[in-house]
């Protein structure tokens, strides 16, 4: 079938995207679903910097791509073999797809999918299938075609349709509002999943989030449904730290202030329990570190350039007992922690929907990435229709 998607076909155009207009909206062709595979309908698609680090080369993907990661759909089609999925179903997208067999996943830790991770490397579905061509190009379930563009991470869903492993979906109960459901694919299964699977922090801790977009934000709202009783928000834009108060956070400081590593430490009686680096960068992982307590765990999961390094002092990790932590995909189980953050929304105790910020048609996806590196957005909802 013909569609419009969002195509990438070289990384690291200069900004404002408005004007150099990195992702083209194109006709591509999208193939019908293998088995094991299901055909969606894109509902909502939130724009994440993790598609931003993409459109500006701090993570190499292979080119051409249909960009897209985080959304929520509607089951249209099941593939040969059948699925325990019905069309009409609703759905959030999940950007790692696992295969339930390897060793990761059979130890419950299906965000570390060995076959999983290779899939989303080569810019494939899981099983190393591709299902979208250029327009002109006939792409099959044989892989042969004139044009293949690349799946970003098993999703491509900046896209009125994409094709998927049954792998890369989790269903979600009716009544959720599409965009509301989108943000559960990543930032809320990133952020909420650091606070609640990673550092499983417990009630009364001292909590601080260095980094306030979307997944940042999911794990202050986290730290305030899990009980912390400091929250301390830092960013390099007090427009986020206003909000970031209203949300919940008890201390906001700008991490341009060259005392704000002191100041944390004063307001929270010599550090935190938790510090959490959504900002991916090495800087603010270095700042996160430098505010945990003695005995504390930092934990990061801002991705910043594979070529950046970070280095402290070794024995600080063993006279302070200190515990730093890697957290992809919240170190989540997409199954059991989707419906599970889904019913904790519900119950008014992870407002998420305080998060979304426009409603942007696919046609204006660049401005929209003027606005995500800016800063000025916290979750921008792509309307693909």
């Amino acid at each position: 079938m013909k569609m419009k998607a969002a195509v990438l076909r070289a990384m690291g155009l200069p900004a404002p995207y408005a004007q150099s207009r990195p992702l083209s909206i194109e006709e591509v062709e999208l193939a019908p679903p293998g088995p094991g595979e299901l055909r969606v309908r894109i509902r909502a698609a939130g724009l994440c910097h993790s598609d931003l680090s993409v459109v500006n080369g701090d993570r190499a993907w292979p080119m051409p791509i249909v960009l897209g990661h985080e959304a929520a759909a509607e089951v249209v089609e099941i593939g040969p073999g059948g699925s325990d999925l019905a069309i009409g179903d609703a759905v959030v997208m999940i950007f790692r797809p696992s295969c339930g067999t390897c060793l990761s996943c059979a130890g419950g830790r299906p965000a570390l999918c060995a076959p999983g991770g290779e899939s989303n490397g080569t810019g494939s579905l899981l099983g190393g299938y591709k299902r979208l061509s250029a327009s002109g190009g006939r792409i099959g379930l044989d892989q042969q075609s004139d044009g293949l563009l690349n799946h970003h991470m098993g999703c491509s869903a900046f896209a009125q349709f994409a094709t998927v492993s049954r792998r890369s979906l989790v269903r979600i109960d009716p009544g959720l509002s599409w965009d509301e459901a989108a943000l559960f694919g990543c930032a809320v299964l990133t952020g909420a999943g650091a606070v609640f699977n990673t550092a499983r922090m417990e009630p009364g801790a001292r909590a601080a989030v260095v980094g306030l977009g979307g997944v940042g934000f999911s794990s202050l709202l986290a730290a305030a449904a899990g009980g912390a009783r400091d929250i301390v928000a830092v960013d390099l834009l007090d427009s986020k730290l206003a909000i970031a108060r209203s949300l919940g956070a008890t201390h906001c400081f700008n991490a341009a202030d060259p005392d704000v590593i002191q100041k944390v430490k004063d307001a929270t009686s010599g550090g935190v329990d938790y510090a959490f680096e959504m900002a991916g960068s090495v800087k603010a992982l270095d700042l996160a570190y430098k505010i945990t307590a003695r005995g504390g765990t930092t934990v990061t999961a801002g991705l910043p350039n594979p070529s950046q390094q970070w280095s402290i002092q070794a024995v600080s990790l063993i006279a302070e007992e200190r515990t730093v932590k890697g957290s992809y995909i919240g170190s989540c189980v997409p199954a059991r922690d989707v419906p599970r953050f889904v019913a904790m929304y519900r119950a008014g105790r992870l407002p998420v929907d305080r998060l979304l910020s426009e409603r942007v048609p696919l046609a204006d996806i660049n401005q929209a990435l003027d606005r995500l590196a800016r800063g000025e957005a916290i979750r921008q909802i792509i309307l693909t229709d």
